[in-house]
């Protein structure tokens, strides 16, 4: 059930919801795209909140009714009928509870921002490149699913078919707020298909989610930034290794550096460079804010940490086991092809219940 004090909450959000439907009536909200776009998603996440209380409720009068209905039906047949609906209502109204505390979630101040998203093989070899690209495709499907927008900024490929790295950004409703669990290191146990002994390894792959960032959020001054060009080294036709085309620049306070050269246009490439630079270091300062205010280590588990190991892909037990919440599913086939669901709905449901008792004692 949602408790009393979370259903006060929810009908108190609606002054709250008529003061985001007054500033997306005025105009000039639309001339700030930032803003534009989170108010925007604040309004459809409370309207969706809305809509999954109202169906709650409802569900929960329907299942009261034909409680009553039960107490005085004699025909045994309709008695089964009106069982059989009572049982599915029950599934509903416990499906909409476990949304709509998620839904109660406080917001993340990165959550209207769309993600860049990093995958690099660490140790374990061929095997390592070979599960960073299924893990790539994996969330390709996701995404898919998903409706978001990907765009792929950089991409080295080895010989058997595995990724050397892979950048690409998603666009789209909700993409930081789930995918930022992905966040870390990303451990596969299983037999490779280029050990012919039939011995389990094990390998790991790097995950880094990071929000996108606008250059006013970081202060950066022209004369911080240095760009370098060369002539590109990986494939890509006949212009690649002829011109100057590739970028790299340097942030020169930090030392970060990002290099480019995925496209044939020198332009194109710096802009790419810019946008994973910014991003990383978007990163870093968020990490060093939430480092600094953290209370103990327990408050920073499951931050996004790149070097947290968080998840094992056991292929002959066809389990993915996530360490940060101590989830599993025994479906890893499923979601390898993009259902990340099976881990990601139990993850948000345990986050939810600790949020919720939080604020509960605030």
């Amino acid at each position: 059930m949602v408790p009393e004090d979370i259903a006060g909450y929810i009908d108190n959000l609606h002054e709250r919801f008529s003061e985001l439907e007054k500033r997306m009536s005025d105009p000039a909200i639309y001339s700030n795209g930032n803003e534009l776009r989170n108010v925007s998603q604040e309004h459809r996440k409370l309207e969706n909140l809305f809509n999954k209380f109202d169906n709650w409720k409802k569900s929960l009068e329907e299942i009261s009714e034909n409680r009553e209905l039960l107490t005085v039906e004699e025909d045994a047949e309709m008695r089964d009928l009106l069982a059989a609906d009572i049982a599915s209502l029950e599934q509903k109204t416990a499906k909409l509870e476990e949304e709509i505390q998620i839904s109660l979630l406080p917001p993340d101040p990165n959550d209207a921002k769309n993600i860049i998203v990093e995958i690099k093989p660490a140790a374990g070899g061929d095997e390592a490149a070979l599960f960073a690209g299924e893990l790539f495709r994996a969330y390709l499907h996701f995404a898919e699913k998903q409706g978001w927008k990907v765009e792929i900024l950089d991409q080295s490929d080895t010989d058997l078919g595995g990724l050397k790295d892979v950048s690409f950004s998603l666009a789209g409703c909700d993409v930081f707020s789930l995918m930022k669990y992905e966040s870390g290191v990303h451990r596969v146990q299983r037999v490779p298909t280029t050990e012919a002994g039939g011995r389990i390894h094990t390998s790991t792959v790097t995950v880094a989610v990071m929000p996108e960032a606008e250059e006013v959020e970081l202060d950066i001054r022209p004369e911080d930034l240095r760009f370098d060009v060369f002539r590109s080294s990986g494939p890509g036709g006949q212009c690649v290794n002829t011109t100057d085309s590739a970028v790299r620049v340097t942030h020169i306070p930090t030392g970060l550096s990002v290099a480019s050269q995925q496209e044939k246009s020198q332009h194109r490439n710096k802009e790419i460079a810019l946008r994973i630079l910014y991003a990383r270091m978007l990163e870093h300062k968020q990490q060093e804010e939430a480092s600094k205010q953290a209370a103990d280590k327990r408050s920073q588990v499951g931050t996004g940490d790149r070097s947290e190991r968080i998840r094992t892909y056991n292929f002959p037990q066809n389990r993915v086991t996530d360490h940060r919440y101590n989830v599993s599913t025994f479906d890893l086939p499923k979601l390898m092809e993009g259902d990340f669901e099976l881990i990601l709905d139990q993850i948000r449901i345990i986050v939810c219940e600790q949020r919720l008792e939080e604020l509960r004692h605030l």
